[in-house]
């Protein structure tokens, strides 16, 4: 063992550790929140242009143009936050960041992992008697959302409460 408290053939930054450490990101909703939000841009955007103004015999004044922009872009805000919703694992701990909220846990606090049933994403068991929906990891990515569960798993059984194996159940 080294001084830090690794394996001497495993050094800080070995491609081992980058990859359990890896960000857990959603594939397919990502994808499709981005291009939804670009879509949204452009609809709204192409929307109010074309509406008839005053002096093409219309009634829509220049503010309800404005405004109809401005409801694509939140629209498009809120698409964006969807498609940036992560889980960071770090030696520390996890910091799960979903759609309306940030939590930032240390691994003793999450006793277990859970992605079964009609679940739409991965939930943790917590210590204090709640549970966190990780909304990072979602069933639409099939074969990759069980690897990420499954590592997700693999880091709460390494660096959780206790050496035993948290119950995960896939399916």
């Amino acid at each position: 063992m080294t001084p830090s408290g690794r394996a001497p053939d495993r050094p800080a930054g070995s491609a081992d550790e980058q990859a359990a450490f890896a960000v857990f990101r959603p594939r397919r909703g990502r994808q499709v929140a981005y291009g939804f939000a670009a879509l949204t841009l452009v609809l709204f955007a192409v929307i109010a242009v074309l509406l008839p103004g005053p002096d093409e015999g219309g009634t829509w004044r220049t503010g309800d143009k404005v405004f109809f922009v401005g409801v694509g872009v939140a629209i498009a805000l809120m698409l964006w936050r969807f498609a940036s919703i992560r889980a960071m694992p770090t030696r520390d701990g996890l910091t799960v960041r979903n759609l309306f909220t940030t939590r930032t846990l240390s691994w003793q606090e999450v006793l277990d992992v859970r992605f079964s049933g009609g679940d739409p994403w991965v939930s943790l068991a917590l210590s204090d008697t709640d549970t966190l929906a990780v909304m990072a990891i979602q069933k639409a990515d099939a074969g990759y959302a069980r690897a990420e569960a499954g590592r997700l798993a693999a880091l709460v059984q390494a660096l959780g409460p206790s050496a035993k194996s948290p119950d995960v159940t896939l399916d």
